[in-house]
């Protein structure tokens, strides 16, 4: 390479670029140096080595922070270079100094909880509603934490010597409650905040910006946003990931390098899914809200392309009738899925505690894909069926059911 490439390149690397150019080229800043185009998969689980003291030094200094190895890989659970484009990628996007990725959302979120129990600090302070399996991890107490569930405005009476996380989901899964992330930031005080970004994805928050030092993804969902890889993510400063990295090359919650490819191709798209998919939800939140098959409809203030409802008939006929539409579990796909939560990804929480987080049984979730948009509205139409027997004849379809937005 001339030197004038090696500046263009540079330039590139260090000048602030927009969301959608970091998409498309974050973690492949180096692949015209290489004479490349596309990323490679590097599918190596071991790699050769002939200057075993340069190895044991390196891996003695990983041990000791958690840092990267200096120089050529040494073995798949320390690293990968293929998922270390899709970690570098992803730190841009959320705009961390770091990521770290694991073989799913819920290895992610127990590494962070391992970390912090290892330095003594095994209590964590909670937000209803989470992710289904995200409850049950805190409540059963699985990693030896102890939780205590609060409102957003109890955050900072509940904190504790041994408080070592804050965990809140915002927009929630599956109510689409919002959380003011900035005040709740400022509420746990010296605690890291760990915000669940799954649902809005750093096209539409970037949790980093308002206070919070942790930043989740179940990756399986928008990010990888085709349906066809697993995996979680942590965004964080270099310091907390190293910690991760210990964490994962122990425990080996390791990503494969052929989804670590799937998720960094997917990331290209992220921007153009989500604004369009959004696009599609909130004209669907207009009819549905003016429905009166409908009782209310949850959608956040900003926007994104998760829609939960409540209808007036059964919630489980509407599942049976879909046709264009996927009735399924996980979210984030260019296809569009539906799900009961009370039935599927919330039936491991206590039924008290589900029905106090809004999680009411005739609550469905949707996750609006890239389909045509009357499309999709003539299989709702379809699935919701006749006008609901006994509601009131004076409730006209102008008016229309609720419409729930704003902060919990």
């Amino acid at each position: 390479m001339n030197s004038a490439s090696t500046h263009a390149y540079d330039h590139a690397r260090t000048t602030p670029r927009a969301l959608a150019t970091e998409a498309v080229h974050a973690g492949r800043d180096d692949l015209a140096r290489q004479g490349l185009h596309a990323p490679p998969i590097d599918l190596s689980t071991t790699y050769p080595s002939y200057d075993s003291r340069g190895e044991a030094a390196r891996i003695d200094a990983f041990a000791g922070d958690g840092a990267q190895p200096e120089g050529p890989p040494i073995y798949g659970r320390l690293g990968n270079p293929t998922v270390a484009r899709f970690e570098t990628a992803l730190a841009r996007l959320e705009g961390t100094e770091s990521a770290v990725a694991f073989a799913s959302g819920m290895a992610a979120l127990s590494a962070v909880l391992l970390v912090r129990a290892s330095m003594g600090l095994r209590h964590v302070v909670a937000v209803r509603p989470l992710y289904g399996c995200s409850d049950h991890l805190l409540t059963a107490g699985l990693l030896g934490t102890e939780v205590t569930w609060v409102d957003p405005a109890g955050v900072a009476d509940a904190l504790r010597p041994d408080t070592g996380l804050v965990l809140v989901e915002s927009p929630a899964n599956p109510t689409l409650a919002e959380l003011d992330l900035r005040a709740l930031a400022h509420a746990c005080g010296s605690v890291p905040l760990l915000a669940d970004n799954t649902f809005a994805t750093p096209v539409l928050q970037r949790p980093v910006e308002q206070g919070a030092r942790l930043v989740l993804h179940s990756a399986t969902k928008y990010l990888g946003g085709h349906g066809d890889v697993m995996a979680g993510v942590v965004a964080c400063d270099e310091e907390f990931a190293g910690r991760l990295r210990q964490v994962r090359f122990a425990t080996g919650g390791v990503l494969h390098p052929l989804a670590g490819y799937l998720l960094l191709r997917g990331l290209s798209t992220l921007p153009v899914r989500v604004r369009a998919a959004s696009a599609t939800a909130a004209e669907l939140v207009r009819r549905l809200a003016a429905d009166p098959r409908v009782t209310r409809v949850h959608y956040p203030r900003i926007g994104g392309a998760m829609i939960a409802f409540e209808v007036h008939g059964d919630p489980h006929e509407v599942i049976a009738a879909v046709r264009l539409i996927t009735p399924a579990v996980s979210l984030g796909s260019v296809d569009t899925l539906i799900q009961h939560p009370a039935s599927i990804s919330h039936r491991i929480v206590e039924e008290s505690d589900r029905r106090d987080a809004g999680v009411s049984d005739r609550l469905l979730r949707m996750s609006v894909g890239l389909e045509d948009t009357e499309d999709l509205w003539a299989d709702l139409d379809h699935a919701l069926g006749e006008r609901a027997a006994g509601l009131p004849r004076e409730w006209t379809k102008d008016e229309g059911p609720a419409l729930s937005t704003g902060r919990a």
